[in-house]
């Protein structure tokens, strides 16, 4: 089950952990994305250490196809933003994931 964590939420839980006022955290959030959206629509990549990146990538114009009613459209050119995960970010959701396949085998097991 897919959860969404928003802005709101990660500011909440910000507050707590640090014991500052959420309205603090929240401005300091907001300036943050305001920075990073300024250094990406600038071309700069945006390092978050431990995390990951962003960049801004050129997607070349192609044919796109409705997949219903089969009819063939132009897409034109576009910047877009990519994520990539860092290497610390990559080992602990491999860990996470092959720690659920293990405890969900082991469930079966005893259930059994």
């Amino acid at each position: 089950m897919t959860k969404t964590i928003t802005r709101a939420m990660l500011a909440e839980a910000a507050a707590r952990k640090t014991e500052l006022n959420k309205a603090d955290v929240t401005a300091v959030g907001e300036q943050m994305f305001a920075l990073m959206s300024t250094a990406l629509m600038a071309g700069e990549n945006v390092k978050l250490t431990a995390f990951g990146s962003l960049q801004v990538r050129e997607r070349a114009e192609r044919l796109g196809r409705n997949p219903r009613t089969g009819t063939e459209h132009r897409i034109s050119p576009r910047k877009t933003v990519v994520f990539t995960p860092s290497a610390q970010l990559r080992t602990a959701l491999d860990e996470k994931a092959n720690g659920r396949k293990q405890q969900s085998a082991s469930d079966v097991h005893e259930r059994a």
